[in-house]
């Protein structure tokens, strides 16, 4: 097949999908001037290029090449791409460069036609293009907007309707186990085979074959046993015990990679102490529930981690959008808050999630370490994420005393934010 051959079939495809339902984004294109370069990134079969597409059908005419085509994603082949873009798409100056980090020295490529007078947009689905690094990477200003795979609110425009509390909690329930990939809640397909096959097809393309992986199998214990562990704290050391990984140094490599790919993401235990936060365990979180119900090993589904690796998808995403940073708060005496959220340098934000409040032990405990937290942090703002409680109250422990509010987890995911900022 010739290069032009495979950019008139994209074309094809690229026409069919004006054709298709599509669920609206609660991302937002971040536009301005037509010199900016856009990107969009995120996992794979997020919606990316659907969000990005749709965006600009509703712009004008504009050309489309697709990098994850094997058939392109040869830079000595350059040349012959931008030579059929301008046979198939006469007169644009606008072009959409999907998966772009397939094809060796990318922004080299897009500065060149950057300068020559293109508008660009760019998805990736690697985690190196939202990094510092950018900057350096791009010679023009640009602008980073994240798709993930949809967000609980996105979830129930796949359902339509108005519903009852009791409805919204079984919407929950089922969303936090099938995931948000587009796919599985826009077709009738096999949701647990495809949500395999796509992970593995990350760890293969993204990956192993990216990055000439020695050891497959170590990695893919890694993954296999961080989605089965979903919402826990590792160490780096550990997880070199029970993975078929090398050493130490080669496991702090893979999950750099399974990070880069939008895979997991880890967040640090908070301390005012920098060493302290350095050595300290880190929890880490699956990009997306379906991938942890799919590739995770359990005897039986658990509903808190579940829960809490939403609420982690959820502030993620505003970390990223949002100068916002995302820790977890642990004391000596093993006393845990899930979130704790800061913003230039201070705590705005302490929240726990607890499906089960009925147990007063469990009450007790998600309680106290809030009020701990909270005056340790020095933060009021203190939130548990509940199934069905809504409502503030003053709590005491040993003379700690303060508020605490209490939020529907499905209420908050519908509109995530950070109550009391």
């Amino acid at each position: 097949m010739t290069v032009r051959d495979a950019l008139l079939k994209q074309k094809q495809e690229l026409e069919l999908r004006r054709q298709e339902h599509y669920i609206e984004r609660t991302a937002e294109m971040r536009d301005g001037n037509s010199h900016l370069i856009r990107i969009v990134i995120g996992p794979r079969r997020a919606g990316k290029s659907f969000f990005v597409t749709r965006y600009l059908m509703t712009q004008g005419h504009f050309g489309y090449v697709n990098f994850d085509d094997e058939e392109l994603n040869d830079a000595e082949k350059i040349p012959d791409i931008l030579t059929a873009v301008a046979d198939l798409y006469p007169g644009t100056k606008t072009l959409l460069l999907d998966e772009i980090q397939n094809i060796p020295g990318w922004e080299l490529l897009a500065n060149r036609l950057a300068r020559q007078g293109y508008t660009l947009y760019i998805t990736g689905s690697n985690a190196h293009l939202l990094s510092k690094e950018l900057a350096t990477h791009l010679t023009g200003r640009h602008t980073v907007t994240t798709i993930f795979p949809f967000s609980f609110a996105e979830f129930l425009r796949t359902k339509r309707g108005e519903y009852t509390e009791s409805e919204y909690r079984a919407h929950l329930l089922e969303y936090s186990a099938s995931g948000g990939f587009p796919e599985i809640l826009m077709t009738t397909i096999d949701k647990k085979e495809y949500l395999l096959r796509l992970f593995d097809a990350v760890i293969y393309k993204d990956i192993i074959r990216r990055y000439k992986v020695r050891s497959p199998q170590g990695l893919g214990d890694l993954a296999q046993y961080l989605c089965s562990n979903v919402a826990g704290e590792y160490s780096v050391h550990r997880l070199s015990r029970v993975t078929d990984c090398r050493s130490d140094r080669t496991v702090r490599k893979y999950l750099d990679y399974l990070e880069e790919a939008f895979l997991f993401f880890s967040i640090p235990r908070f301390s005012y102490k920098v060493k302290e936060q350095v050595l300290a365990n880190k929890k880490c979180y699956c990009i997306d529930n379906g991938f942890v119900m799919a590739k995770g090993f359990r005897f039986s589904r658990n509903d808190g981690s579940l829960m809490e690796n939403l609420v982690a998808i959820a502030l993620h995403q505003l970390e990223l959008a949002d100068n916002l940073n995302l820790y977890y708060w642990k004391n000596a005496n093993t006393q845990e808050v899930d979130f704790v959220l800061q913003r230039s340098g201070k705590i705005i934000a302490l929240i726990q999630v607890c499906t089960d409040l009925i147990d007063d032990k469990v009450r007790r405990r998600e309680v106290n370490a809030l009020l701990t937290a909270g005056r340790d942090c020095a933060c009021e703002n203190r939130i548990i994420l509940t199934m069905d409680e809504e409502h503030t109250k003053a709590e005491e422990w040993f003379g700690i005393r303060g508020n605490i509010q209490y939020i529907p987890l499905w209420k908050w995911l519908k509109q995530p934010e950070i109550p009391g900022t």
